[in-house]
């Protein structure tokens, strides 16, 4: 069949099943198979999706395992553990870089193509982590990154000023995590830079209100989690429109996390940046110019994310 797509997801929990059925909404592929270490959960999920088909369109949608993953045009990875109260990050790392190691050398035993994609947490150190196991190319394996935070970041300023969000453009970037950073510099609304509305009293926008934005959108997903016991919806709405660009090769800017070599000062740790996505995974970083203060945040979320792979670096 002439280009057919297929996708593999590992792990059926709320995040994989939501993508899968965000994808089967979409009609995204051709074929997708869902991967847990739970099989019947895998096999049930695949089964609720398949039976709306009637109404959206042919699918093969089906649990299977990790001798599925060949011949994949995406490798999606969501399944690991989920921080607990009292635990470190550090402790969360260590546990899911376990379980993201025994995942890679199944994935690697049957990988014939097709880029991998990392959603679990911490997505930046998994990224890096997965990136020398799996021995693929610069940019073959990437992660989700802060392509939601940018997106909730994108929705609070359309929230402020009152206008289409798809008009609001704007992107966080460096970790995943509490140090990463907006680029005001690069944030505009319908082509005008953020600061002109900064600068215009009659928006009242202050230092405090600026700040109150960037720590929402870093306290958001953890309000979720208080309020609902856990985050899915909008990531499964971010994977698929990564998984849009890469299936139709589309050259879209996402602030996906990937290996970062010699750029603004950093080298060797995956952190997030606006990067140039297709169908064989990031093809570029996209230069921007930052300013003095983007840069020396965005050195010190390299830092922080150096810090815990030197923790974990035994694994």
């Amino acid at each position: 069949m002439e280009n057919r797509s297929k996708i593999a997801i590992i792990g059926s929990g709320f995040v994989g099943a939501s993508t899968a059925f965000a994808m089967s909404l979409n009609q995204m592929v051709n074929e997708m198979v869902l991967i847990d270490v739970n099989k019947e959960k895998s096999i049930g999920e695949a089964m609720d999706i398949s039976h709306g088909l009637s109404f959206l369109g042919q699918m093969s949608v089906y649990g299977g395992d990790y001798s599925d993953c060949s011949n994949c045009d995406a490798i999606i990875i969501t399944a690991g553990c989920n921080r607990k109260p009292g635990e470190t990050r550090i402790d969360l790392a260590k546990k899911n870089v376990t379980i993201a190691k025994e995942i890679v050398g199944n994935v690697m035993k049957y990988y014939t193509r097709g880029v991998i994609l990392v959603v679990s947490n911490p997505v930046d150190i998994l990224t890096y982590k997965i990136s020398q196991w799996s021995g693929l190319p610069d940019g073959r394996v990437f992660g989700t990154g802060t392509v939601l935070d940018s997106s909730r970041f994108r929705f609070l300023l359309s929230r402020k000023f009152n206008v289409d969000v798809r008009n609001v453009h704007g992107y966080i970037i460096g970790e995943h995590g509490d140090s990463q950073l907006p680029l005001w510099s690069a944030t505009h609304i319908a082509g005008k830079n953020i600061t002109e509305f900064f600068n215009d009293p009659a928006y009242g926008i202050t230092e405090e209100i600026k700040n109150a934005i960037i720590d929402d959108v870093k306290t958001s997903g953890g309000e979720i989690i208080r309020k609902k016991g856990a985050t899915y919806y909008a990531i499964a709405v971010a994977i698929n429109t990564i998984l849009e660009s890469l299936l139709k090769n589309q050259n879209t800017i996402r602030t996906v996390s990937s290996v970062i070599h010699n750029l603004y000062g950093i080298d060797d740790v995956a952190l997030s940046l606006p990067s140039i996505v297709n169908a064989n995974g990031v093809k570029a970083i996209f230069d921007l110019k930052l300013t003095g203060e983007e840069q020396k945040l965005l050195a010190n979320s390299a830092d922080q994310l150096k810090n815990v792979l030197e923790q974990i670096k035994d694994i």
